[in-house]
């Protein structure tokens, strides 16, 4: 078991519209605002989208990213981890285009192609704040996110090889471990890996415990001593999760990207409520959290003094 415990919050996401909670957050300045207070409660990786300051929208540009990287830099020495995800309707090379302008220490890494059906996230909506929501979640029950091997190579070449950029290596399902590990057979990547499996997103592997036990054993037979491993689920089995993979020596990740909520239908207020109690949580099981200094040891980070922005 790790001596410490690395906390990632994920802010924003691309996953939530506006409507759905008044608290997420939308602007370059509430982005910063939350992941400041996130790391400031304990996380040591923040994880990044944009989204379009007028509308909430989901955006690539690496204009707006620019809004909010350089203010979390000056504030918090927590990693910064871009998202090369973005958008569900976003072409690779939009997905590509903040992460290559910033050059961050981290950026997140799908592993592989999958359905990825949020329609029914918007069930509880009784009123849209903007034109766009509805039809954007609407359309997720014919969509396919495009992660092929060739993808991933690509961008483990421009981003990793070219900007010494390490990765969050996202496996929704048991087959996305697989195929990391074909990577690390063929040395498309390298060790240590960051691994965080992923629960409850319909279209992956679902919400159970068994599952959740299964993708760690998996994970231990195919990487070994090679990787760490880190756990989120969505929506309501968000805590639960993150609390299991604690006990069982993991790394945790929470953040209004993975559930809007803190506690049975009441919303979370910002980040650092959910960072909070799951540090709570944690160090009631008496284990020790990690801080940034130790979460780049821990993964051989390149350092936020090497980064673009």
């Amino acid at each position: 078991m790790p001596s410490k415990v690395i906390i990632s919050c994920a802010i924003t996401g691309s996953i939530h519209t506006p409507s759905m909670s008044e608290y997420l957050p939308v602007t370059p300045e509430q982005i910063a605002r939350g992941a400041i207070e996130a790391a400031e409660a304990g996380a040591a990786i923040l994880h990044l989208h944009a989204r379009d300051p007028e509308t909430g929208a989901p955006t690539p540009d690496p204009n707006v990213f620019m809004r909010f990287l350089p203010v979390i830099k000056q504030n918090v020495d927590a990693v910064v981890n871009i998202t090369t995800g973005g958008g569900l309707t976003m072409t690779l090379d939009e997905r590509l285009a903040a992460p290559l302008a910033a050059k961050p220490e981290m950026c997140s890494l799908n592993m592989g192609s999958m359905n990825f059906n949020i329609s029914p996230a918007g069930g509880r909506v009784k009123n849209w704040k903007f034109d766009w929501e509805k039809p954007y979640l609407d359309a997720t029950d014919n969509f396919i996110f495009r992660n092929t091997f060739r993808d991933v190579a690509g961008i483990v070449e421009r981003l990793g090889k070219a900007h010494g950029t390490r990765f969050e290596y996202e496996c929704y399902d048991t087959g996305h471990l697989y195929n990391l590990a074909y990577c690390l057979d063929q040395k498309i990547v390298e060790p240590p890996l960051f691994v965080q499996t992923i629960f409850g997103i319909l279209g992956g592997i679902g919400a159970d415990p068994r599952n959740l036990m299964f993708m760690k054993e998996t994970a231990d037979r195919l990487f070994g001593n090679d990787y760490h491993w880190s756990v989120l689920a969505a929506g309501r089995h968000q805590m639960a999760f993150t609390t299991m993979a604690g006990i069982l020596g993991g790394n945790v990740r929470v953040g209004l990207e993975d559930s809007l909520y803190i506690g049975r239908g009441q919303l979370a207020k910002s980040n650092a409520e959910q960072v909070a109690k799951i540090r709570r949580i944690l160090e009631e099981l008496s284990l020790e959290i990690a801080t940034p200094t130790e979460a780049r040891a821990m993964l051989k980070l390149k350092g936020g003094d090497r980064v673009g922005f």
